[in-house]
């Protein structure tokens, strides 16, 4: 059985946890390394006990307690060539293992395979995990689903995906400056609420059951505009 648990979405900070059998992941580490601790430990996961970290992509949103937890923790990081590349100082050079960025391999008791998503990263990935003949798809930060993200997620059974943004809200925002709101709008920016209900039809409503949405702005979203938009198209809550 897989388990999932989100410590942490938003541009405060990401990461998530995978579980199978005794073997649990952390998905990104963008949360102080103390933060990650006091979660972690919140849901029963000793941090040191980590079979390993895989990271999505750069971005301090999803890496900022990666330094510091891994050197107090001595907790493998797995990630593309590219994304090691960026980071490569931040995390002691034994402690890397690097992964494709579209390709297949086993950890921690599940496969695991990593396909390419449009996002304004150096070589941002998403994820499906597989055990038991049950498959959990993690895809956040991307700017639209490509037909490789929809093929990769196709036939899922549970979800985490981002919906970032409600586009009347954005395009209000005084907040940001234009530039940056067509950024987020953008093809390798982030995803609305409706793109994500369309990601998850093109996922397959007929075997998903659960999906959990994340990754919403604070500014220009709301739980509810978010919910709204999957469940209508879900037909449930």
């Amino acid at each position: 059985m897989i388990e999932f648990c989100v410590l942490g979405s938003g541009s405060g900070g990401n990461a998530a946890l995978v579980r199978c059998g005794g073997e649990v992941l952390l998905i990104d580490a963008g949360l102080s390394a103390r933060e990650l601790r006091v979660r972690m430990e919140a849901v029963g996961v000793e941090p040191g006990g980590l079979s390993g970290i895989l990271l999505t992509h750069e971005h301090g949103d999803h890496v900022k307690g990666l330094g510091n937890f891994t050197k107090a923790h001595g907790v493998p990081v797995l990630a593309t060539a590219m994304t090691r590349a960026v980071l490569g100082e931040l995390v002691d050079g034994g402690k890397w293992r690097t992964i494709p960025c579209g390709g297949k391999f086993e950890f921690a008791g599940m496969g695991v395979e990593t396909f390419a998503v449009p996002h304004d990263a150096v070589e941002p990935v998403g994820y499906v995990f597989t055990a038991g003949g049950v498959r959990l798809g993690v895809v956040s930060d991307l700017g639209h689903a490509t037909r490789l993200v929809e093929t990769r997620l196709a036939g899922v059974d549970a979800l985490f995906l981002e919906a970032n943004y409600d586009p009347d809200l954005l395009a209000k925002d005084t907040k940001r400056p234009w530039s940056t709101r067509q950024r987020i709008a953008g093809r390798h920016g982030h995803l609305s609420n409706q793109q994500a209900a369309e990601l998850v039809v093109a996922a397959g409503v007929g075997r998903l059951q659960r999906v959990v949405l994340g990754h919403l702005s604070r500014d220009c979203n709301h739980p509810e505009l978010a919910a709204a938009a999957v469940a209508g198209v879900v037909g449930g809550e």
